[in-house]
């Protein structure tokens, strides 16, 4: 514990990353249990109010408590952020780990059709995925994770080829290690660092991309709220009431540098 600690403190990035998104946790999390008011709950009286100790945040065009939608919202959000690192770094990693330890023609085959998946953005992808499946926060997270596929398969077999020249590899080898439990056990635990700093950089994309196509109306839809949604309703509203635009605003940059911060933190630990 004391190791840890001593280097904790040699590492802000960690500390910074720790604070903001335990903050952005906790928000959720007293979400859960407690809202000021239902995020779906609208009064014909209270419309475009600004912040007062009734609202912490204002309300929006609807009369709906902003500060409790930025509690519903932020759980949705980070919700999809979750399941798409999940489906993207779970696929992408068995992908990468396969093509990376047996090579030959089985890479070439799958890293050109990788190569060519990742050509695309990640949000044109996932365009063109929701265009197929449907709108919705489950399409949008099945589109998302999907479109992520490409970045964490070539990320782990690059350091999947670096790691399996290693002698302690080629000495499991001549043991008669099988495969499986090589790649399992002695070179995906080797490279754990590098995934980790991956798949928190993944979330912080994650967050960005579920932002950006609900701004755009393709992610959740109503009666859900989202951060993206929540910006894109208020836009018009933002030089009247501006607190219901910079607060869920706030919220995203807060959840990307967080997840950052963490990710530069674990790279830069040792």
């Amino acid at each position: 514990m004391k190791d840890f600690l001593k280097k904790l403190k040699k590492n802000p990035y960690m500390i910074a990353g720790l604070i903001i998104t335990g903050l952005i946790v906790l928000l959720v999390v007293v979400g859960i249990f407690w809202m000021p008011y239902e995020p779906t709950k609208m009064s014909a009286t209270e419309k475009l109010q600004g912040i007062s100790f009734k609202h912490l945040m204002g309300t929006d065009n609807m009369g709906r408590d902003v500060f409790s939608r930025v509690m519903y919202g932020s759980r949705i959000t980070l919700l999809i952020a979750i399941g798409t690192v999940l489906i993207g770094a779970g696929v992408g990693t068995i992908i990468g780990a396969l093509t990376g330890y047996y090579g030959g023609a089985f890479d070439e085959v799958v890293m050109r059709v990788i190569d060519a998946l990742f050509a695309f953005p990640s949000i044109l992808l996932a365009l063109v995925i929701v265009s197929v499946f449907g709108t919705g926060w489950s399409q949008l997270l099945l589109s998302l994770g999907i479109a992520f596929v490409p970045s964490f398969a070539r990320i782990v077999r690059g350091e999947v080829l670096r790691v399996k020249s290693m002698d302690y590899i080629e000495s499991a080898k001549l043991q008669g290690v099988s495969d499986i439990r090589m790649i399992f056990v002695h070179i995906l635990p080797n490279i754990k660092n590098v995934l980790a700093s991956s798949i928190l950089i993944g979330f912080n994309n994650a967050v960005l991309a579920e932002a950006g196509l609900s701004y755009l109306g393709v992610g959740s839809q109503p009666p859900f709220a989202s951060l993206g949604k929540m910006l894109s309703d208020a836009q018009q509203y933002m030089f009247t009431v501006p607190s219901i635009c910079l607060c869920p605003g706030i919220v995203i940059v807060l959840m990307v540098l967080g997840f950052s911060f963490l990710g530069e933190g674990i790279r830069r630990w040792k």
